[in-house]
């Protein structure tokens, strides 16, 4: 059976989740600034726990992102957790942190939006090829 070919949209979210899998394991190293953690469940974490879990979602969308490179079946799956994981972080970290300073509402709109829509469209187009994938 041939290899099927992810196209230029594939490739491109396959990229983009491995970018996010590095910059998830770069979290416990407070790069982007002193408050710098991973969100879990809506909860920014910091210390040990910070470092666990920003290693296991590294994992989870380094996986994820070789999934949707390699075309295997497994990627939609593990798409489809992370997209509702998503949308579950977003909405808890919105109303466990409400009136606090978390940026500018320009800048709120446009994260959430490309925050959801791209998980979502990778489960999408996954979905739609579902039969391709090995």
């Amino acid at each position: 059976m041939d290899k099927p070919h992810r196209g230029l949209l594939l490739t491109a979210l396959a990229i983009l989740f491995a970018m996010a899998a590095v910059q998830d394991i770069l979290k416990p190293f407070h790069l982007e600034g002193p408050t710098t953690g991973l969100v879990f469940l809506g909860t920014r974490l910091s210390g040990s726990s910070n470092l666990v879990m920003s290693v296991v979602l590294a994992i989870f969308l380094a996986s994820y992102a070789v999934g949707i490179w390699r075309m295997n079946k497994y990627a939609l799956t593990l798409g489809f957790i992370y997209a509702v994981y998503v949308v579950f972080n977003i909405v808890i970290f919105s109303i466990k942190y409400a009136g606090q300073d978390t940026g500018s509402a320009a800048f709120l709109v446009g994260f959430v939006i490309s925050a959801i829509a791209i998980p979502w469209a990778s489960v999408i187009l996954l979905w739609r090829r579902r039969d391709e994938l090995v």
